[in-house]
């Protein structure tokens, strides 16, 4: 049997997008740092008392919790509740060219000062090398649907987050990784901005920025071109004795 692929749907992007203009303002580094900070909170509230799924569970397990601590602290946390209206597991969302109509991100963090329709995308990772999952699997299986306008396309920003088993960091998996690929020619995470650091004192936090070759549908040139995005990667420990606290408010 042959598998054709969906053929776009540009009355679906022209009714998702009426009246908005593409892409989308980048969001300030203040929410963003903040929306990392919330994060961390979360983890560190479930490190303390979830440990054992963190630990073992499957990623889906992990996005579950997840969900359910950064929506409690919607009710306990005056600024994330300024910023965030709502956050949802698995939200069916539509490619860039509407193609594909129920791609689901792990995570949607649905912001106040925006349309509902463009939440912030968060696309989570198990990192464990020893059980096959690995920098590879978090770029090729993550990071890439954030370039090809399955995820995040309407905008400049989108995270990552990673699960982290065995005690791999930003600065010892994906960067080598990235490197790698830069190599390459064309580069097959077209890394316009090499991974920038937060100084943060105890996240592991860093930033890219990636060109994005798709177009949008119905646009002229130059305005059918998203433009470059900028990815936020907060890598969390979920190894035995690497689960604490990441930050106090």
């Amino acid at each position: 049997m042959t598998i054709r692929s969906s053929a776009p749907r540009p009355e679906q992007i022209d009714e998702l997008t009426r009246g908005i203009e593409l892409p989308l303002a980048a969001l300030h580094e203040e929410h963003l740092a903040l929306i990392a900070d919330m994060i961390a909170l979360a983890w560190g509230d479930l490190a303390l008392n979830r440990a054992s799924t963190l630990a073992t569970g499957s990623e889906a397990e992990i996005n579950a919790l997840l969900e359910a601590r950064l929506s409690r602290l919607l009710d306990e946390q005056p600024l994330w509740e300024q910023l965030v209206r709502s956050v949802a597991r698995g939200k069916e969302t539509v490619s860039f060219n509407g193609a594909h109509l129920e791609k689901r991100p792990d995570l949607s963090i649905f912001l106040s000062g925006r349309s509902p329709a463009f939440p912030l995308v968060v696309e989570c990772k198990l990192i464990d090398a020893p059980g096959g999952k690995s920098g590879t699997l978090y770029c090729n299986n993550g990071l890439r649907r954030f370039l090809t306008g399955e995820y995040g396309w309407s905008g400049r920003d989108g995270f990552m987050l990673a699960y982290v088993r065995d005690q791999s960091t930003i600065e010892s998996c994906l960067l080598p990784f990235l490197a790698a690929g830069r190599i390459a020619k064309p580069d097959p995470f077209a890394v316009s901005d090499w991974p920038v650091e937060s100084g943060h004192a105890v996240l592991d936090l860093a930033a890219t920025r990636h060109a994005r070759a798709f177009r949008y549908l119905n646009r002229a040139a130059p305005a059918d071109a998203p433009g470059p995005i900028a990815i936020w990667h907060l890598w969390l420990p979920a190894w035995t004795g690497g689960t604490s606290s990441a930050i106090e408010t």
